[in-house]
């Protein structure tokens, strides 16, 4: 579906019983000989691949775009950021793997890095490319296989990502995508020649798939979702820091785990930054994601446009204050204007949910103590982007913030160098960088006794 008109582009018969097992066969068959293939080779293909994101971006973000409502130059930025993190792997995953010796007295030792088989990869529709190929990349330059069951609304960019790899050159059954429903989920999880699962998506999809892969004794990655905090301090840049939190909460029209959704502001500052924040939301242009004009597209489904438009309205008819926006628009397709909340009591959905799409709530505390207290009153840890210049308050944020990433000054951003993932609700384990590419393998320890003299 087209989020933008509601106009159907395609339709899909979701694969049989015997096309799914095929598909775990060829996996199988791939892993033995693939596994034994060297770094350059994987390499090479892994740099094709990228060679191909980067030349037919423009096709692939007209694909993100017509699929999931994403603006369309933001589109091709993501498909040239999935070349990045492909040229990252094939660039260091030799080294991210090489045998470490472990000098002791007994003998020779060292750890070797394997791959450990076929790993099924869950992946959400808001960063369609993207979070497929930060899975891909470290998972095909291990050894590993990859079987792809991509969200139900992005099935042709799941199946683009499968050619790109193909015509990269990696061998048949290295990395296959299955069109399929959630309800096949838990009997891939079952299958003994599934490995491992990674998931990015929601809290509930998550617990599930922990829950059935823990029956299996299957590692899993899960990264969730977020109410990231963005903290402002009496110190801060405002004029920057207000128009960073209007980037920080519409990127991706705010459907993004990242995403900064709680503004905490100190209240020596909040006139000054709410008025420069509410100017700057109100002069997003929302509108068709293909226009090179437009800040802020659709919600990629109906369902989340309903699912939003919700929770604003429980928020507000439990006491929040609509500063700018805060209705769908009257349009064909699945628009919400960019909206600000204030005044937002505790039991209101705005308070701790994940709102996703670009609604910001806005809160006042009188300082550093309220706004580390108020970040951390959520079950989710995602990121934090804090604004100050004081090296002690941002000491103390850096330390006491309960998040997997914390930005100083900047935007949180995902960043093939930097290790990826969150505490508390927002999940566990590590995506990018060498904690990303190390999650799926045996790391093996290897000890070799000397042998004794003769005679």
């Amino acid at each position: 579906m087209n989020p933008a008109t509601g106009e159907t582009l395609r339709t899909f018969e979701p694969l049989a019983d015997s096309q799914i097992e095929d598909k775990l066969a060829r996996a199988a068959a791939a892993f033995r000989a693939y596994r034994h293939t060297p770094f350059r080779e994987r390499a090479s293909s892994m740099l094709a691949a990228a060679d191909i994101l980067e030349k037919e971006k423009a096709q692939f973000g007209r694909l993100m775009t017509a699929e999931m409502g994403k603006p369309f130059k933001a589109a091709m930025e993501e498909a040239v950021k999935s070349a990045w993190g492909c040229r990252y792997y094939a660039e260091n995953a030799e080294a991210f793997l090489r045998e470490e010796a472990v000098p002791t007295e007994a003998g020779t030792n060292y750890i070797r890095y394997q791959p450990i088989g076929a790993v099924l990869a869950i992946m959400p529709w808001n960063f369609p490319f993207w979070q497929v190929f930060r899975f891909a990349a470290p998972a095909l330059m291990t050894g590993n296989v990859g079987l792809l069951k991509h969200a139900s609304n992005v099935p042709q960019c799941a199946l683009a990502i499968q050619d790109i790899l193909q015509r990269a050159g990696f061998p048949e059954g290295v990395f296959q995508t299955l069109l399929i429903g959630s309800g096949e989920v838990a009997r891939l999880i079952d299958d003994p020649r599934v490995a491992a699962v990674t998931l990015t998506g929601s809290e509930p999809a998550g617990m599930q798939v922990a829950a059935q892969a823990g029956k299996r004794l299957k590692k899993t990655v899960l990264e969730l979702g977020g109410s990231d905090p963005f903290i402002i301090m009496p110190s801060a840049d405002l004029q920057v820091a207000a128009e960073t939190a209007v980037k920080a909460r519409t990127v991706n029209n705010g459907q993004s785990c990242i995403a900064a959704k709680r503004f905490i502001v100190a209240d020596a500052v909040a006139d000054d930054f709410e008025r420069r924040f509410v100017k700057a939301m109100q002069a997003l242009k929302v509108g068709d994601p293909m226009e090179e004009s437009t800040d802020v597209g659709p919600l990629a489904t109906r369902q989340i446009l309903e699912d939003l438009d919700d929770q604003v309205r429980r928020s507000v008819a439990a006491g929040a204050r609509v500063l700018t926006g805060g209705q769908r628009l009257d349009r064909p397709g699945n628009y919400y204007a960019p909206t600000i909340l204030t005044a937002i009591p505790e039991k209101a959905p705005a308070y701790r949910e994940e709102m996703f799409g670009p609604v910001a709530s806005l809160f006042r505390v009188p300082g550093l103590e309220g706004a580390i207290h108020l970040a951390n009153d959520t079950p989710f840890g995602l990121g934090a982007s804090v604004w100050t210049n004081d090296e002690r308050e941002r000491e103390r944020l850096i330390d006491e913030i309960e998040a997997g990433l914390v930005f100083v000054n900047g935007m949180t951003a995902s960043d093939p160098r930097l290790p990826f993932g969150g505490v508390k609700r927002s999940g566990y384990g590590r995506e990018l960088s060498i904690y990303g590419i190390r999650e799926f393998v045996n790391i093996k320890t290897v000890s070799i006794k000397a042998a004794a003299r003769q005679g």
